[in-house]
């Protein structure tokens, strides 16, 4: 059974997979931002009422599966996000007082795919990524 949300007029259940990926694509979520950075991410998604159902930060990349009002724009959502969670990363483990211009930790877009019957799925492969990842890694190396 789904949960729908509900809000004043309207029944929803929207759930967005969405992947963010730091500028140039650097390895630059490792350490104590690897494991703080999932605190950030939901503390943001409570502040503008997204629920973040599943997520896991790679070295490289964040996935997330977000349940977004559809009062929000997803565009809008992951803006916020991303603004606010480079401030804070900047603030926090960059030791930056200030955010100047110029000082971006994510690439300019993101990628997002709507989940329909296929979240269990979806949950899953958020999961195991790194797992995944390394496979593929081993098989390539093997020469297969």
């Amino acid at each position: 059974m789904r949960d729908w949300q509900s809000q004043a007029h309207v029944k929803h259940y929207c759930k967005y997979h969405v992947v963010i990926v730091p500028k140039y694509r650097k390895k630059a979520i490792y350490g104590s931002l690897r494991r703080d950075i999932g605190k950030i991410l939901r503390e943001l998604c409570r502040q503008q009422g997204v629920v973040l159902v599943e997520g896991y930060a790679m070295k490289d990349h964040i996935h997330m599966l977000l349940m977004i009002p559809p009062k929000y724009s997803v565009a809008n959502t992951v803006g916020f996000l991303k603004g606010k969670s480079a401030i804070r990363i900047f603030r926090d483990y960059m030791q930056v007082k200030r955010n100047f211009t110029g000082r971006k930790f994510w690439a300019r877009g993101y990628c997002v795919s709507t989940v329909g019957l296929d979240e269990q799925m979806i949950r899953e492969y958020i999961r195991n990524q790194e797992s995944e990842e390394k496979r593929q890694e081993q098989l390539r190396l093997s020469g297969l």
